[in-house]
């Protein structure tokens, strides 16, 4: 199997599916080739299955262009803060700020701040999926993690975000 390996200052060993299906081991730098070895070869099939679904999204999402990417960002820009500032009040939940992004590899994010960024691929996704993500960054402000206490916050404003997460993987 092909794959990038990335050391550094990191104690754990991790593999992500990049862009393309690129296969991206993480590792500690000392940590032993044949650890790797085994350690890609016992999780062979998952990676596998991810390169495709990988290559899938790809192909059903292309990259959109310059004009699309501007759009996108004017619309994430109009759409988001306005959605936040509900589901804050809703929430009763305090944040310090909002930015637009490209990120590819997430739709949201919270800063240890609670800054809150979103990416503007967000808006090639169904609003109640957007409404998702916006909840659950603003989850992120009182628990960063995803434990049951996190998601049982969602739930008081959104008992259906299985369902709406689920549109942010078709």
């Amino acid at each position: 199997m092909d794959y990038e390996l990335i050391r550094s200052g990191r104690h754990t060993l991790a593999v992500e599916i990049g862009a393309g299906g690129r296969v991206i081991v993480r590792a500690p730098r000392l940590y032993p080739q044949k650890k790797i070895d085994r350690f890609l070869e016992s999780r062979a099939e998952w990676i596998r299955e991810h390169v495709e679904k990988q290559k899938l999204r790809e192909r059903n999402r292309p990259e959109p262009d310059a004009e699309e990417k501007r759009r996108l960002t004017e619309a994430a820009k109009t759409a988001i803060p306005p959605k936040v500032e509900y589901y804050s009040s809703l929430m009763g939940l305090k944040y310090s700020g909002i930015r637009i992004t490209g990120a590819r590899t997430r739709f949201g994010s919270c800063s240890p701040k609670n800054s809150l960024c979103f990416s503007w691929r967000l808006m090639q996704y169904p609003e109640e999926a957007v409404d998702y993500v916006v909840v659950h960054e603003l989850a992120h402000t009182v628990h960063k993690n995803h434990g049951p206490r996190f998601y049982a916050l969602i739930a008081t404003v959104m008992p259906d975000w299985k369902r709406r997460r689920d549109l942010l993987k078709e």
